[in-house]
């Protein structure tokens, strides 16, 4: 448990909670513990889980509409995804199984381990409050945000300032970090918009490219492009 404790990066006050959180249903069956799996914790993490995933986009892409988030938080909080924090975080190494489970390959299936991860999430939440399950999810759906294709789901801001200031070849465009700040879960970056090293506009976000969209959009506007 110690190990695993390393992994998720806290430390739990009962451990009972997180020993039920890794306790799959064929365990507690082969054991006469059925109510002591991890299936209620699941249903608490999915919930927990989507408030956090929705708080944060909510308050990060004020520019897009409800269809687009809802898209977001989809492609968050899908099996596939919660399946990869469980595998970064080797879960399938700690979860406890039944014999046949075992047997069956349970520790590498993807349901079970994405259920796991949200059993986690809420046993987190249980022993350390909203704070220490926000700053476990962020940790993976950051990295997931940065990994998005712009063309996917954002507006390619800087494209589209990047084509228009091309048109004259003189013209220098530079991206500059202005400022970093916040803890490691949440933190908040400021990108200037350099246009022949004159700031031109500031942007912010919680990643540097999402501030240098920011920034890019802000520019469009101030050009009075439709963005």
């Amino acid at each position: 448990m110690e190990n695993f404790e390393k992994e998720i990066r806290y430390k739990f006050k009962d451990k009972n909670l997180l020993k039920r959180a890794l306790t799959h249903s064929s365990y507690a069956n082969e054991t006469r513990e059925a109510n002591k799996s991890n299936e209620r914790l699941e249903f608490l993490g999915d919930s927990i889980l989507s408030i956090i995933v929705s708080e944060y986009i909510f308050k990060n892409f004020k520019d897009l509409p409800e269809g687009e988030l809802t898209k977001i938080r989809a492609s968050l909080v899908c099996e596939k995804s919660l399946c990869a924090f469980s595998r970064e975080l080797n879960v399938g190494n700690y979860l406890l199984l039944g014999k046949g489970e075992l047997q069956s390959g349970g520790n590498t299936r993807s349901s079970i381990l994405a259920d796991a991860f949200e059993a986690v999430l809420a046993a987190m939440y249980l022993d350390g409050g909203m704070e220490v399950a926000k700053s476990h999810v962020l940790r993976f759906v950051l990295k997931e945000l940065d990994n998005f294709q712009s063309d996917e789901v954002f507006k390619d801001y800087k494209t589209m300032l990047q084509e228009i200031v091309q048109r004259n070849p003189e013209e220098i465009l530079q991206y500059v970090l202005a400022d970093e700040s916040g803890p490691d879960h949440d933190k908040q970056f400021a990108v200037n918009v350099k246009l022949n090293s004159n700031i031109f506009s500031t942007g912010i976000g919680h990643s540097k490219k999402q501030a240098e969209q920011d920034a890019a959009r802000k520019a469009l506007e101030l050009m009075g492009q439709e963005v």
